[in-house]
C-alpha cells in the first residue's frame, strides 16, 4: 500500500474528522467515574457520535481479515489492558486508569484519537505513568517535520520512556489515517534515528505510544482483541492524528477540551 499524501481538499476534512474524533472524548470524559461500566460509557458515546455529531463509529463491526468483527463504538483498556480493550461489565472503581480510544467517520473520512482518564486517585505512580506516556507522545510529535524520518519519531518516544523506566510496546503501531482507517506508513514508536521513510507534507498518521510501567511483552485475550502486559503491569497510552505542513506539523484531533500540550513544546511554540 502506498503512502497517500493528502489534497487540500481532503485535508480539511480530515480537519472535521479529527475535531469531532477529540470532541467525542471531550463528551465523555465527565462520566468516567468510579461505578460507571464500560459499556455506559460505550453507549453514551454511541448515541453522541451517531445522533449529536452525525459520524459513524469506525470500531462498531470493524473485522480486519482473522478477527471477529468488534463490537463497541469505542475502545476502553483499563489498568494492565493495553488496547482494543472491548466495552462490557467492566465498572470503573477508584484508582482506576483508562484508556479511551475513539475513531469516528464522517463525510467518508476518520478521525483517530485516545487519552487517558484517571479515575478518582490514583497511586503516584499511576499517574506518573500517564504523564510520562503523554510526554512520550509530544516527544514523537515534536520530531515531525519534513525531511526528518520516521525513525526520528520512534527513537525520541523510546529514548523518554526507557529514561524513566518504561517499556515500549512493540507489537502495535502508529498508521497513516484518511479514508481508510489505516493505511500506510507505519508509525512505530521505538527505532533508530535517521532510519526509515521521509516524511514528507501532506502525509496524515497517528502518533499512539503504549508504554507499560513493566516489562515490554504482552498477549492476546480469548476474545480475539483484548491486548494485556504479561505481567499485569500498567499500561498507558494517549493518541494524536498529525498533518505533516511545509514547516512543521499541525494536530487535527484537537477540540476545546483537550489537554494542553506540555511545557517543552508550549515553550517551543511561543519561541
Amino acid at each position: 500500500m502506498a503512502i497517500v499524501i493528502k489534497t487540500p481538499e481532503q485535508i480539511e476534512k480530515m480537519r472535521v474528522a479529527g475535531r469531532l474524533a477529540s470532541e467525542a472524548l471531550d463528551f465523555v470524559a465527565p462520566h468516567v467515574q468510579a461505578g460507571m461500566s464500560t459499556k455506559e460509557l460505550d453507549r453514551l458515546c454511541h448515541d453522541f457520535m451517531v445522533n449529536v455529531q452525525g459520524t459513524v463509529p469506525a470500531t462498531l463491526g470493524y473485522q480486519p481479515p482473522g478477527y471477529p468483527a468488534f463490537t463497541g463504538s469505542i475502545c476502553t483498556s483499563v489498568n494492565h489492558v493495553v488496547c482494543h480493550g472491548i466495552p462490557g461489565d467492566k465498572v470503573l472503581k477508584n484508582g482506576d486508569i483508562i484508556n479511551i480510544d475513539i475513531t469516528v467517520i464522517k463525510d467518508g473520512y476518520h478521525g483517530d484519537n485516545s487519552r487517558m482518564f484517571i479515575v478518582g486517585n490514583a497511586s503516584v505512580a499511576a499517574r506518573r505513568l500517564c504523564e510520562v506516556t503523554y510526554d512520550c507522545m509530544w516527544m514523537g510529535i515534536a520530531q515531525v517535520r519534513p525531511g526528518n524520518r520516521l525513525g526520528d519519531i520512534g527513537f525520541a518516544i523510546q529514548t523518554h520512556a526507557e529514561k524513566h523506566g518504561y517499556s515500549i510496546v512493540r507489537e502495535f503501531c502508529g498508521h497513516g489515517v484518511g479514508q481508510k482507517f489505516h493505511e500506510d506508513p507505519q508509525i512505530l514508536h521505538y527505532g533508530r534515528p535517521g532510519t526509515g521513510e521521509v516524511i514528507r507534507s501532506g502525509m496524515i498518521f497517528t502518533i499512539e505510544p503504549m508504554i507499560n510501567a513493566g516489562r515490554r511483552e504482552v498477549k492476546e485475550l480469548p476474545d480475539g482483541w483484548t491486548i494485556v502486559t504479561k505481567d499485569h503491569s500498567l499500561s498507558a497510552q494517549w493518541e494524536h492524528t498529525v498533518l505533516v505542513t511545509e514547516t512543521g506539523y499541525e494536530i487535527l484531533t484537537q477540540s476545546v477540551g483537550s489537554p494542553a500540550p506540555p511545557a517543552f513544546i508550549s515553550s517551543r511554540l511561543a519561541a
